[in-house]
């Protein structure tokens, strides 16, 4: 048979033809990538040299899944119906070709990649490699049989966790629950493989045995699988609102697991279809691939980053002790620096509590904790002991002064390529650097809380940031596993500035005589995590506010304090840190802390307000309208002009539902002339707040949207 192909290469090993994948980066199956394959394995078929057949990936990758960009220009079900059925049937002859095929995993084996897998008669995995089934994280469904071959395989429960979750399972789990036959180490894997495909050839193992189609042990009574489906179907819908790739999947499963595989696989494909076409999907494909280019910026495409080995945190509190974590996790060799002996073992002990999660899930033991404080971590109350890093990540007092002053004597300390790095969350870093005699070094990483569990990392330039520091602070983000997004300096950066626009629209509500449950409620159902009251009483109350007269006094009247805003901040109940806010959490169960409802009755007195009611899409409308405005003016302000990095900021900073894709693609999808229409409505019932931005009205006159492409 032919040895050339352009992905795939060709080794024949004691009658056993080795095919070894090579589509870079991921060995994803592209449409030339398929064909290939498909052309490989009927030149196999017809060569009588060849018994059986092996394939095997490159690197890191069996096969890593599909190309998913395909999806993102499909716009009929039609479109996809076709290619997706030529897939599936492509699998299915693997299955019942005429010579065995032994899957030998060597990395990475994931949405198609395992589909093809399990369209094979054997599979051999590398100790460690991830197997799984993730489509439903990118809005879509198994689309190449995987809904039907998991579950004969390792039986309903486990394939309904993988397909419903998305989430990889280790190749040590895969062979425990039958989803590989044997595990090996790496240098022994295509030997194992080869050797497994002669087992067939001796007829020690009998190929229609072994085809997954005709593994019918898993498959459950009719009882017991409506119960398990009508479980499912219940917790799924609870589960996933918003998303319908999870639904269609329970739905592929619990109408097909037939003795007519082939049936069930076409409702698969059917099902897969309308997945693709969906918004969601669009949506959630766009935000994978936004959140692989974050960071990549133009600026700094051909600026190599400094590396980083050694790191300084300055402070030890809830901040920088999860900092710490990431920095440990990381590998980097880190010197926690504090005013005293007292705030430094106050320190340790919470960056110990930092891994408590883990040890408790057994991910992590005691004694592995313990050496990594031993061998990476050391204390210091002396600046000076800071004159070999490589980055100071900063999270002291928020006093300019304070900051200035450490800065200052770090300048003197440290080498000239250390990065400066404050984590301030409100101060202006230009200002900051202005001390330096290098304010080029010195660069925004602002951390989200809990710093070691939220994904974002918001990079903000100052106004003399060098792209040197940048490119590094960029690797160093992604190097951390966190998602960088680069903003320039202003007042809020990015995210506080657009989480108040998304949020700040409620009082308007209010004061107009809108139950504030009833906008809580509906920014719940909308996706938010929690709505703007509940925000508030956890962010404290009293900080909202002053961030709000910094807004007020940096940005004009735009962003003047609202009447109300004003009257509940005099009250003195600041959130949860003071035992009451919007609500009185004293008791056991929160309730409504009657201080702000005297607020708001004396409010409507005084202003001839009377209760109303607004429809649920009044409210969203509303508030998503302010967001896209606030998200204008940034872009007009240069705080950012990208929108996928800005809609990402606000996915993984702040919640905003990943389905909806993020702040500006609502926008697109509402469209800019509905956008324009309603804030100029917005604008004459509430005034100045809801000016529309000269983009926004540029854009709705011209038919542009945020994206481009």
């Amino acid at each position: 048979m032919k040895t050339d192909f352009k992905t795939i290469a060709v080794e024949i090993k004691d009658g056993v033809g080795v095919f070894t994948m090579n589509n870079p980066p991921v060995n994803q199956l592209s449409d030339y990538f398929i064909k290939e394959l498909a052309q490989a394995f009927s030149e196999a078929y017809e060569d009588d040299a060849i018994q059986a057949i092996v394939i095997t990936g490159t690197g890191k990758n069996f096969i890593a899944g599909a190309d998913i960009t395909q999806v993102l220009g499909v716009k009929t079900k039609e479109e996809i119906l076709g290619p997706a059925l030529e897939g599936t049937r492509f699998i299915s002859s693997i299955e019942t070709g005429t010579k065995p095929v032994v899957a030998a995993i060597n990395g990475n084996c994931l949405g198609g990649g395992l589909e093809i897998a399990m369209g094979c008669h054997y599979r051999v995995a590398v100790k460690g490699v991830n197997l799984g089934q993730p489509e439903v994280q990118i809005g879509l469904i198994p689309g190449g049989g995987g809904t039907q071959r998991l579950p004969r395989l390792i039986g309903l429960r486990y394939a309904l966790e993988m397909i419903t979750m998305g989430k990889p399972i280790k190749a040590e789990k895969a062979h425990m629950w039958g989803l590989v036959d044997k595990v090996v180490e790496a240098d022994k894997l295509v030997d194992k493989a080869v050797a497994a495909a002669r087992r067939f050839t001796t007829r020690e193992l009998n190929i229609k045995a072994k085809m997954t189609r005709n593994q019918h042990f898993w498959i459950p009574s009719a009882a017991e699988k409506k119960a398990m489906m009508d479980f499912t179907k219940a917790m799924t819908a609870a589960q996933s609102k918003g998303y319908i790739a999870p639904m269609k999947a329970v739905e592929a499963i619990d109408k097909g697991l037939s003795y007519d595989i082939d049936v069930d696989l076409e409702r698969e494909v059917d099902l897969f279809a309308d997945c693709a076409v969906s918004d969601v999907a669009k949506n959630l494909i766009g935000m994978f691939l936004n959140t692989r280019a974050a960071g990549r910026l133009p600026r700094i495409k051909d600026v190599k980053p400094a590396q980083v080995k050694k790191v300084a945190m300055l402070g030890g509190g809830v901040m920088g002790s999860g900092i710490v974590n990431l920095l440990l996790k990381g590998g980097y060799q880190t010197v926690l620096w504090d005013i005293n002996d007292a705030a430094l073992e106050k320190g340790v002990a919470m960056v110990r509590k930092t891994f408590a999660f883990p040890i408790k899930k057994k991910k992590m033991k005691q004694q592995d904790l313990d050496a990594m404080l031993e061998n990476q971590l050391k204390t210091t109350t002396d600046l000076k002991d800071l004159g070999d890093v490589d980055l100071v990540i900063e999270a002291v007092l928020e006093n300019m002064q304070v900051k200035q002053d450490i800065w200052k004597q770090l300048e003197g300390v440290c080498p000239a390529h250390t990065v400066f790095a404050t984590n301030t969350s409100a101060l202006p870093i230009t200002e900051m650097a202005s001390i330096l005699a290098d304010p080029g070094r010195m660069v925004g990483l602002h951390f989200f809380n809990p710093a070691h569990r939220m994904q974002l990392l918001e990079i903000i330039c100052a106004g003399k940031t060098s792209d040197e520091t940048l490119s590094t602070s960029v690797a160093f983000g992604r190097a951390i596993k966190k998602v960088p997004i680069v903003v320039n300096d202003g007042p809020g950066f990015y995210v506080s500035r657009q989480l108040g626009g998304l949020m700040g629209g409620g009082v308007y509500l209010s004061a107009d005589g809108v139950d504030g449950t009833a906008v809580e409620q509906a920014m719940l159902n909308f996706g938010m995590p929690m709505g703007p009251a509940t925000l508030a009483d956890l962010t404290g109350i009293d900080i909202n506010y002053h961030v709000n007269k910094t807004f007020e006094k940096k940005l004009g009247e735009r962003y003047a304090i609202h009447p109300l805003t004003e009257a509940i901040y005099q009250i003195g109940d600041y959130g949860r840190k003071t035992g009451a806010g919007y609500m009185d959490y004293s008791g056991g169960t929160p309730v409504p802390n009657p201080k702000f409802a005297a607020v708001l009755k004396k409010y409507y007195q005084d202003n001839g307000i009377t209760p109303k009611e607004v429809s649920e899409q009044e409210i969203v409308d509303l508030m998503l309208a302010n967001a896209i405005n606030e998200a204008a003016y940034m872009m007009e302000e240069g705080i950012c002009d990208r929108p996928q990095d800005m809609d990402l900021a606000m996915i993984y900073g702040a919640g905003f539902p990943p389905f909806r894709g993020g702040i500006l693609r609502y926008a697109d999808k509402w469209g800019l002339d509905k956008v324009y229409a309603k804030l100029v409505d917005l604008e004459k019932a509430y005034g100045v707040h809801f000016k529309p931005a000269g983009m926004i009205k540029e854009m709705a006159e011209n038919g542009k949207t945020f994206y481009t492409n």
